[in-house]
């Protein structure tokens, strides 16, 4: 039996769901696509988010993290502002880089000798 069940876990992703709104999960195939979407990024190398035993496969790390909150499953239409946001964030640093690097050439500029 797999612990946290199905149940459980549907519960934790839809407890944030405000009464009268869908639900984010609906079915045991969501959470199986989550989960399993999850252990290929841990398979792939990211850390994990909550303290794994040694040994514990990927899934079960995945499940854990799920259970506990520490990721969440976003609905299609979130997924695109998410990745929207994503882009915006690093345009913002693209930038926050170039102010940098014209600050340093000022500074050089001001520090150098006038003959």
């Amino acid at each position: 039996m797999i612990h946290p069940s199905y149940t459980d876990l549907m519960e934790v992703v839809n407890s944030e769901v405000e009464p009268g709104e869908q639900p984010v999960v609906n079915s045991r195939y969501s959470i199986v696509l989550a989960t399993a979407k999850r252990a290929r990024q841990i398979i792939a190398g990211d850390e994990p988010l909550v303290k794994a035993e040694s040994g514990k496969k990927p899934l079960s790390i995945a499940v854990q993290e799920l259970y506990e909150g520490k990721i969440k499953i976003m609905g299609e239409d979130e997924e695109g502002d998410a990745e929207e946001l994503e882009l915006e964030i690093s345009e913002l640093e693209d930038k926050v880089d170039v102010v940098d690097e014209a600050e340093l050439d000022m500074e050089t500029e001001e520090e150098e000798p006038e003959e």
